[in-house]
């Protein structure tokens, strides 16, 4: 078996006057990632592949460096193109956010379309999706689980790609700091997103 994991950034301090794409995590966020780096399955994970924004990076650094793992970053993973609005209120982005699942070929206000954002992200990490060859190094063989520390919006995108569902806001992440595991061997989606923090394992994969 070898486990595709993709984990959203945890919560972020917000700030008006900084680019989205430089916010960093607050303190409950470095928390709930700090209590994220002890889960035993992270032991398997042999590559840490995040964005290249700030909130990505520290995220992913928490965990690579609790289990001495090297980060790779991928900026094409980075989170739905919003800069034509740049920072909204909350009310205004919920709004702009279900345009967004709900007309996934049409932009809401200028952000990226959602089927842009389904086939960056998927063109991005097309060489994670498969099982390593029969060339796979040792560390390969030995750690044979990917993880992907990215954003909500890609994430879902991905998930709905790789669990055969239509792009639909039902399918997206209920808040910061959540993953979903997908099994690379069978092609089964194991668990939709689940809290980083949660005391309870994952559900059992979703059948219908």
């Amino acid at each position: 078996m070898s486990l595709f994991r993709y984990i959203s950034h945890a919560d972020v301090a917000k700030d008006p006057h900084v680019p989205v794409p430089r916010w960093g995590l607050d303190d409950t966020g470095r928390r709930r990632v700090a209590v994220l780096a002890e889960q035993p399955w992270l032991a398997a994970v042999g590559r840490f592949v995040c964005s290249a924004e700030t909130k990505a990076i520290e995220t992913a650094t928490i965990l690579a460096e609790r289990w001495q793992r090297p980060i790779e970053i991928r900026p094409e993973t980075g989170e739905t193109d919003r800069s034509a609005t740049g920072y909204v209120p909350e009310a205004r982005h919920a709004e702009l956010a279900a345009r967004y699942f709900a007309e996934p070929a049409r932009s809401a206000d200028g952000w990226e379309r959602a089927i842009d954002g389904q086939h960056r992200v998927v063109d991005a990490l097309a060489d994670l999706l498969v099982e390593p060859g029969p060339g796979a190094t040792e560390e390969a063989r030995a750690h044979p689980d990917v993880a992907v520390i990215g954003h909500g919006g890609v994430g879902t995108l991905l998930w709905c790609h790789l669990a055969g569902a239509a792009i639909d806001q039902t399918n997206d992440q209920p808040g910061q700091g959540h993953y979903w595991t997908w099994d690379r061997s069978t092609g089964v989606m194991l668990h939709r997103w689940h809290p980083i923090d949660a005391d309870e394992p994952p559900p059992p994969p979703d059948r219908r």
